[in-house]
């Protein structure tokens, strides 16, 4: 059986390792296929990953309010990351509670300036949900 729907974003990067240890660090990502200059990355919880191509040319990011958003367990999860993230300078917006749907969320920007939402709270699910 083939994939169907949204299967995967696709970014430039300019060093592989650097943004396969940042969505390791923070977004729980793995690599679940790499050749050269190409990683695919996923949290393994659906057929879904990000496609990180390496690439010498500038790279243009993805901005706010264009980001990358990535649940995760608890508001204290949240904190920790967005602790790691304060320390190594890549945290670009503190966490703020937006009540629901949106929820508890931060931005941090990765290594090459594209921007990861860190959440907790989103009811994404029931909003899809409530659409079938």
């Amino acid at each position: 059986m083939s994939d169907l729907g949204l299967t995967h974003v696709a970014l430039p990067v300019r060093s592989l390792d650097a943004s396969i240890a940042f969505y390791e660090r923070f977004a729980h990502m793995r690599v679940v296929h790499r050749r050269p200059g190409v990683a695919w990355i996923s949290d393994r919880t659906r057929p879904f990953a990000i496609v990180l191509i390496e690439t010498s040319s500038a790279v243009t990011p993805l901005l706010p309010f264009a980001h990358l958003g990535v649940g995760v367990a608890s508001r204290d999860e949240v904190d920790r990351l967005c602790e790691m993230a304060r320390a190594e300078g890549c945290l670009v917006r503190e966490p703020e509670d937006s009540g629901p749907p949106v929820g508890y969320w931060a931005f941090l920007r990765d290594p090459d300036g594209h921007t990861l939402e860190l959440a907790y709270g989103q009811e994404l699910a029931l909003a899809v949900e409530g659409e079938a």
